[in-house]
């Protein structure tokens, strides 16, 4: 049963939806590391997130209208989809991300996908987002270069980077 809201003001309900810092990393995990299942979001977790901790904010996700869960049946794995509100996030993530990169210390490949949104702005979370609701809602694909494959390899180069610096 979900609580009433501490107040109607907007800031608040956002908070209230998404604001811990493990809803917006397993929110994360699902946009840009296109994980869709339980195991793989824990195994994926490069904070090191608890199962129970998992189980409960997907839970909270689902609830909250931020993604849907979709039963395969008994012994199937359920797959976990972003909604329309999740995916009108992007900006926000790009927003924190370069938030990020300006205030607080980050490592390489991990802070490659925050620049590239940063310097490709609006048109390429528009793209971003279209491609993310042709993989999770069903949405016809966009035509033209994908914007998900430049923010996948500009993490693989950055991984291969620091590989070979080691």
């Amino acid at each position: 049963m979900e609580r009433a809201p501490r107040s109607g003001c907007p800031i608040n309900q956002a908070v209230e939806a998404f604001g811990d810092r493990w809803s917006l990393l397993v929110l994360r995990d699902v946009v840009f590391g296109g994980r869709r299942h339980f195991r793989e979001l824990l195994a994926g977790s490069q904070e090191g997130i608890a199962s129970n901790i998992l189980a409960d904010r997907l839970r909270s996700l689902v609830a909250s209208g931020l993604l849907t869960r979709d039963d395969a049946g008994r012994g199937r794995r359920a797959t976990y989809s972003l909604t329309e509100a999740a995916i009108q996030l992007v900006p926000v993530f790009a927003a924190l991300g370069s938030w990020g990169l300006r205030h607080r210390p980050t490592d390489e490949p991990l802070r490659v996908r925050a620049e590239l949104l940063e310097s490709g702005g609006p048109a390429l979370w528009e793209s971003f987002m279209d491609e993310l609701r042709a993989v999770h809602l069903g949405a016809p694909a966009p035509a033209g270069p994908s914007a998900t494959e430049r923010l996948a390899e500009a993490y693989r180069e950055a991984t291969a980077r620091q590989t070979a610096a080691s």
